[in-house]
């Protein structure tokens, strides 16, 4: 009989724990650092690594729109439209512009992601028909899709698979096998895309371009550069909406700057909705953020929230912001910090997409 060599009080039987103390000693292959000689070199060679990751864009198919009906809110007006966004599977954009205007006006367009939230773009995008839909947008400020449209812009919402429109839950859809069955459809959704080639966030994206490809048509959208922004989830979806399409002149991130190892393998803060294979191998949070210079970036951090901690918030902006000044771009990047928590603060949003937009 041999002596253990580590005492058995001491060996871990935690895979979360080793997963995590692995995290914590990884050091990503494209991780910017003092190393990088060439800013623009490794922008371009992260990009194109990072871009591979999300696996097979489901083929274009014609969107055969219809306009479902048109309201007018408060101070702006809503469009909601059908489109199809792949072969055999249908969507519906809702589409906010300012009142006011003559036959031929147009406002700059920004692009207005939900999170991971089951009322996806409703809250977002002006719904106040419920209790819960006026919760969120009073007490926890999902509501810039209203307010930026009342601001002049036209701004647009669409949901991502699991969520609103695309939600398994909703009471019509009687025939989903998981019906009244608690589970995160993004994980679902992540398992069973990658087993085809494919990712829920490369799904989503090419969903969210097709959108932009319709909007973009519309008579009183003005040609030109194009803003996104969201909170959280949508942070997520704003940062590889403008990683993916260079239309996308300006971006503002809402409560998603963190490091892998502290929100995802600590405290599990994040879905399949969000992630790619092999991503933390290749970059963290801040590399993704600072591949969009020398675009416009906002990246917004709330001093109380509870999802994206401050203490690990901050140093990833610090790295995003020493990116754009490496890059020559330090008057591109704008930090805020908000007095709140887990929400969209509405000061600087109107002014800085005025800036880049207009």
């Amino acid at each position: 009989m041999t002596t253990p060599a580590v005492p058995l009080g001491h060996r871990n039987l935690s895979p979360n724990a080793w997963l995590l103390d692995r995290a914590r000693k990884n050091t990503p292959r494209f991780h910017f650092d003092d190393g990088v000689a060439d800013v623009e070199a490794w922008r371009d060679e992260t990009l194109a690594a990072v871009l591979a990751t999300l696996g097979e864009e489901p083929p274009a198919c014609e969107p055969n729109p219809v306009l479902l009906g048109e309201i007018e809110l408060d101070g702006f007006i809503q469009q909601r439209w059908m489109l199809d966004v792949e072969e055999g599977l249908t969507t519906i954009v809702a589409v906010n512009r300012p009142l006011g205007g003559t036959a031929g006006s147009t406002w700059a367009p920004i692009l207005c992601w939900h999170g991971h939230d089951m009322g996806g773009k409703e809250p977002i995008m002006g719904n106040r028909s419920t209790p819960l839909l006026r919760s969120y947008a009073d007490d926890d400020g999902y509501n810039y899709g209203a307010v930026m449209a009342r601001a002049g812009f036209v701004t647009v919402g669409v949901d991502w698979m699991g969520h609103g429109d695309f939600d398994e839950q909703r009471k019509w859809r009687i025939s989903s096998p998981q019906k009244g069955v608690e589970m995160d459809w993004c994980d679902t959704y992540y398992l069973n895309a990658t087993i085809l080639g494919m990712t829920p966030l490369g799904i989503n994206l090419a969903h969210g371009k097709r959108v932009l490809d319709f909007v973009t048509t519309l008579p009183y959208v003005q040609d030109g550069p194009i803003g996104v922004m969201g909170v959280s989830g949508g942070g997520t979806m704003s940062l590889w909406s403008a990683l993916v399409d260079p239309r996308i002149a300006a971006t503002e991130i809402i409560c998603y700057s963190d490091t892998f190892p502290d929100f995802g393998f600590r405290d599990s803060n994040y879905c399949g909705m969000q992630i790619t294979p092999g991503l933390f191998s290749l970059v963290d949070v801040s590399d993704l953020q600072g591949l969009l210079f020398p675009r416009a970036l906002m990246v917004d951090i709330g001093f109380f929230d509870d999802c994206f901690m401050l203490e690990s918030a901050g140093p990833c902006a610090d790295r995003v912001e020493e990116i754009y000044r490496r890059a020559g771009a330090s008057d591109r990047f704008r930090r805020q910090l908000f007095a709140a928590g887990h929400s969209w603060c509405d000061e600087q949003s109107a002014a800085f997409f005025s800036e880049y937009l207009r």
